[in-house]
């Protein structure tokens, strides 16, 4: 493929809800621009962006691709991102390299969450929308359309709408060039222009539409007069660019009815990227200096490591200084890539305005800039969504825990939406994402570097307290012969407020020698580490030395160590012991009708509401809770289900406190089992 500059280059990323055709529609502008030679399909497992193993096994996209096309002597890089919210984190990617977004939804469909979620997403970016399967039964294009215009109102511009005799699509009408076309196994054909009273309601409304993006055609349209398909075409790019109008057009990407008037559409009325690429003062111009955002990261068995760029100044070529504005360091720069799916064609340089890879830089992640050492300047990273789903990871054969550490580290470099972390009181290797099928896909990636490991519910760091003052005596005495070991304390345990652990001393008299006090501390600190009712970390206990006794020649370090642990051993059983479970501050975003449903939720998880109220989102409202930690397992899964996806919530640690009964037994009777194991 030539090298083409910025004005003849789109950016196109494809977004929307799951199975709503993306990678269909792709593959039909692929086809239909000649850059494969086959129509593909998803359900076959031959498409050109569904290319990896784990999505041929799926039969859904799980990650964003990229293909080039040329349609009208315009290149058009098509980023297909994945629908299902697990795998949100491509649309991140996606959205940060397009320059105008393509977002889909089905015919019949009402406002579905994927379509409000790409919406948003793109809010600051032009957008198109196409609604596919037009040509399949009982699948009604204008229930749909509709559902457009009463969510985001006059922006919603009808460009191409299916004509349909009963509910069989007989042809589309594009309102663009006022014509009408059928759609014979793939080939176009013009036929006549349907009479039609609701056609003419559509066309009026789009020429306003058109019109309103332009002062001329303004004047123009109220004195009656016939725009020129130029004059359209005009008014629909500056409306489409400045985010007034959001054209729609109806299509069938297996059939690829439709497909070819979005493609011109695209070329016609979708920013360039000489228009759109520029980010603040970094302006697109293939002569400066040089400028270029990592969006995404791709560990090729064959290849390496991928580093996709989109360049937003200058140019990437071979022999451009690979220099990293995060790390301050450049490296040789590697193999400049074209890749369209799971291919890759060689190029010389990748300009301003075009998406290309660079392979085998060791040194750059998800989000850096590259750019020139000596006009060093950052452009912003990539914004991913946090991950919610926690599980522990145990490996199916002892020893492999490394392995599975090193494994997991070569999967974030691809998706850094995943966490992993060793807790250090579980002793749990814990893994995070965005849902069940994701963390599923990490599993499966696992497998394939040679690690079994299973996924369950991590364990909670609970604390243990007192909530009684005692004193009791700790008095060890040992004879060998020789020397014997002698240590006597009296130390009084006692609850207190805002400390993890205070030691103090009210030794008279010297009853206790001041160089055996450190010796008396550090035996309650190890003690305190693992409680003594279910071995979990002791908070909130004040422990002070009072009397005691020593031997001239017996009494050493040692011997008062260990009398300060016996005493911890005798005294805190006596002072009303208990389990404390860590609370969290819950911040969930619900849609105004499902609030109820989770809010009986969340008290059933034992939470209690501070409050709500509304947000900046339509619809939505803000619901604070606190909820013991240990209940928010399966939480993510259930607001999602809930709301269909539209909610989203954060939670972070805030405090511990005082576990119920029932639960602190609980607690106690898991923790025996786990020392008898």
């Amino acid at each position: 493929m030539k090298i083409y500059s910025a004005k003849n280059i789109r950016n196109i990323v494809v977004a929307g809800h799951g199975d709503k055709g993306k990678t269909s529609l792709c593959e039909a502008m692929l086809f239909l621009a000649k850059a494969t030679d086959r129509l593909g399909k998803v359900l076959d497992g031959n498409t050109v962006l569904d290319f990896d193993a784990e999505e041929r096994k799926r039969k859904v996209s799980i990650a964003t691709a990229v293909a080039p096309l040329e349609w009208k002597n315009t290149k058009v890089n098509l980023i297909d991102t994945p629908g299902l919210f697990d795998f949100a984190g491509g649309m991140s990617e996606g959205m940060r390299a397009g320059d105008c977004a393509l977002i889909l939804t089905s015919a019949g469909s009402e406002i579905d969450v994927g379509l409000e979620k790409a919406y948003k997403a793109a809010k600051n970016k032009a957008k198109m929308i196409a609604v596919t399967k037009c040509n399949s039964d009982h699948r009604n294009f204008y229930k749909t359309f509709n559902a457009l215009q009463n969510e985001f109102g006059s922006e919603i511009c009808p460009c191409v709408v299916p004509y349909y005799e009963g509910e069989t699509v007989k042809c589309y009408v594009s309102f663009i060039d006022e014509k009408a076309y059928e759609y014979t196994d793939g080939n176009k054909k013009e036929c006549a222009y349907p009479d039609d009273a609701s056609l003419s309601s559509m066309k009026d409304a789009f020429l306003e539409a058109v019109a309103s993006a332009d002062d001329e055609l303004m004047e123009k349209f109220f004195e009656g007069e016939k725009f020129s398909q130029e004059e359209i075409l005009k008014g629909l790019a500056a409306g489409v660019k400045d985010g007034a109008l959001v054209p729609v057009f109806a299509c069938a990407g297996l059939t690829l009815a439709g497909v070819d008037m979005i493609l011109d559409a695209i070329v016609d009325v979708a920013p360039s990227a000489e228009d759109a690429a520029s980010e603040g003062d970094i302006k697109c111009d293939e002569n400066g200096s040089l400028a270029a955002i990592c969006f995404k990261t791709v560990a090729d068995p064959f290849v390496g490591k991928m580093s996709f760029f989109k360049v937003v100044r200058g140019k990437i070529s071979s022999d451009t200084p690979a220099y990293n504005f995060r790390t301050g360091e450049a490296e040789r720069m590697g193999k400049i890539i074209t890749p369209r799916g799971g291919k890759q064609e060689e190029v010389s340089c990748i300009p301003a305005g075009d998406i290309g890879v660079v392979a085998k830089l060791g040194s750059f992640k998800t989000g850096d800039t590259m750019c020139n050492a000596k006009d060093p300047v950052e452009l912003a990273g990539v914004v991913f969504p946090s991950a919610c789903l926690s599980k522990a990871v145990y490996v199916k054969k002892k020893g492999e825990e490394e392995k599975v550490a090193a494994g997991i580290v070569k999967i974030m470099e691809e998706d850094p939406v995943i966490t992993f972390a060793i807790n250090n009181e579980t002793k749990e290797q814990v893994l995070s994402g965005l849902g069940e099928q994701h963390l599923d896909v990490v599993v499966s990636k696992l497998n394939k570097l040679g690690v079994d490991v299973d996924l369950k519910t991590p364990r909670v760091a609970y604390r243990e307290t007192i909530r009684k003052k005692v004193e009791v005596q700790g008095r060890h005495k040992k004879q060998s012969g020789g020397h014997g070991q002698f240590g006597d304390v009296y130390i009084r345990f006692e609850p207190i407020d805002g400390e993890d652990f205070i030691f103090a001393e009210e030794i008279v008299g010297g009853s206790v020698p001041k160089n055996f006090f450190p010796a008396v501390e550090k035996g309650l600190r190890e003690c305190i580490a693992k409680g003594a009712i279910a071995g979990y970390p002791m908070v909130g206990v004040k422990a002070t030395l009072y009397f005691g006794s020593y031997h001239p020649v017996d009494s050493s370090e040692m011997a008062f160590k260990t009398a300060a642990t016996i005493a911890f051993k005798n005294g805190i059983p006596q002072a009303q012991p208990t389990i404390l479970e860590p609370i969290g501050t819950l911040k969930a975003y619900i849609p105004d009708e499902k609030m109820g449903d989770i809010m009986g939720d969340i008290t059933k998880r034992r939470g209690r509401v501070l409050g709500m109220g509304p947000t900046d989102e339509p619809k939505t409202q803000e619901l604070v809770a606190e909820v013991p930690m240990a209940e928010m397992g399966d939480f993510s899964t259930v607001l999602r289900s809930t709301t269909a996806g539209r909610g989203y919530f954060s939670l972070e640690f805030a405090r511990y406190e005082d576990a119920p009964a029932a639960v602190a037994q609980k607690v106690i009777e898991d923790a025996n089992i786990s020392k008898e194991d």
